[in-house]
């Protein structure tokens, strides 16, 4: 793996870290107390600080990377230069899993967007794992069917649908089914946003003053947003 900027920790603070990490992971947490010792003794701990990079393209990708604190952008840059969002991580989350099943680069930059805590697995450690615990791959392969859907819905938005209509949808789905209120809270920049839904930041603020005129939203303080009209929201 290349050599990253973040601090490793040791000693007994590393050893509770990595057993957050593991706990933290839906890939592992269905797994016995005893087999999440296992892979958490085969892990380590690094601190990026905000704006280092976990990883970047035409990097050597050998590890999986679980996200323990903080959060992480993953993006990629067109010919052009063009940077556009892919996925942002939080904890429980992780990337690096192609490395798992093949050796090749990263084609994509993993980038922290405050202060992140991640725990690290090498390859070879985690096939392993793999191979004595095989539901944690049937884990890996239905979060690989959930991103692969992800990226086909914001394919088809990017070719099909308007940019008011895709943020629209994006404000929809940000809506906790479980909760009564229909208070969100954007879990992005706005620049972030842009990328992640193809358009720049400007668009983003325009389209969401003319949802708010309409009556469909209201913005509030610290990227809140409450969703006046649901189904006025889906039409548009």
């Amino acid at each position: 793996m290349e050599k990253t900027h973040g601090c490793i920790h040791e000693g007994e603070h590393h050893k509770g870290t990595q057993d957050k990490c593991v706990s933290l992971v839906p890939i592992f947490n269905h797994l016995e107390e005893g087999q999440m010792d296992e892979i958490m003794n085969t892990a380590r701990s690094i601190i990026f600080q905000k704006g280092e990079m976990i990883y970047q393209a035409g990097e050597q990708s050998d590890a999986l990377y679980l996200v323990n604190k903080g959060k992480i952008r993953i993006y990629r840059l067109s010919e052009s230069g063009k940077e556009q969002l892919v996925r942002i991580l939080r904890p429980g989350d992780f990337t690096g899993e192609l490395a798992l099943f093949n050796e090749g680069v990263h084609e994509s930059y993993a980038e922290a967007m405050l202060e992140t805590l991640v725990c690290v697995i090498k390859r070879t450690d985690l096939q392993k794992l793999l191979l004595k615990y095989p539901t944690i791959s049937l884990k890996i392969l239905s979060e690989f069917s959930n991103r692969l859907d992800q990226s086909e819905k914001q394919t088809t938005r990017f070719a099909t649908e308007k940019v008011e209509t895709r943020i629209a949808m994006f404000l929809a789905e940000c809506i906790d089914a479980e909760k009564d209120s229909h208070e969100i809270v954007l879990p992005m920049s706005k620049k972030d946003l842009a990328s992640y839904l193809g358009t720049t930041p400007e668009t983003v603020s325009r389209k969401l003053a003319d949802l708010e005129q309409d009556g469909l939203i209201k913005q509030k303080l610290h990227k809140k947003i409450e969703i006046l009209d649901l189904d006025g929201l889906l039409l548009v």
